[in-house]
């Protein structure tokens, strides 16, 4: 007697499976990766808001009788002492941006659009100036507004 049923896969079982997991990844490895962008983005506009927000209150607390100002750069936001941003300074603290997102655009009074300072007003809270900050990745960008009473809204 002959067995007719034979245990195991064939090749062309194989092929179709992979072929048929290789469809699958193909359509949702882009979207993963759009999706981590979009997070990363997210992380870069809260990272901003934290800062500004940090800055201001502290400024409002009086903390150590100074002024809190932030400092923008493409890949980073810092935290500064007093009305004007020093490089290097020993109070500073440094916030790094997440790659890919980056800060793109600057436009707070007559700055340069790659780089930028705010500082808060100790007795009002209102800032020194205002204006916008972009953040973008390569699909996603969203813009920052800082209000001259302080009040920061993301668009």
């Amino acid at each position: 007697m002959t067995n007719f049923y034979k245990k195991g896969i064939t090749v062309l079982e194989l092929l179709v499976v992979l072929a048929v997991l290789g469809i699958i990844f193909s359509i949702i490895l882009p979207q993963f990766s759009k999706m981590r962008e979009n997070q990363v983005l997210k992380s870069g506009v809260q990272d901003i808001l934290s800062s500004l927000s940090k800055a201001r209150s502290q400024t409002l607390a009086s903390l150590n009788s100074l002024n809190y100002g932030v400092h923008f750069e493409a890949d980073k936001i810092i935290i500064f002492t007093g009305t004007g941003f020093t490089g290097g300074a020993a109070g500073n603290e440094i916030i790094n941006i997440i790659t890919p997102a980056t800060i793109s655009n600057v436009a707070l009074g007559a700055g340069s659009p790659a780089s930028g300072d705010v500082f808060f007003n100790r007795l009002s809270g209102s800032p020194n100036t205002n204006g916008t900050v972009t953040i973008s990745t390569t699909n996603y960008s969203k813009i920052i507004t800082i209000w001259a009473t302080g009040v920061v809204n993301v668009d």
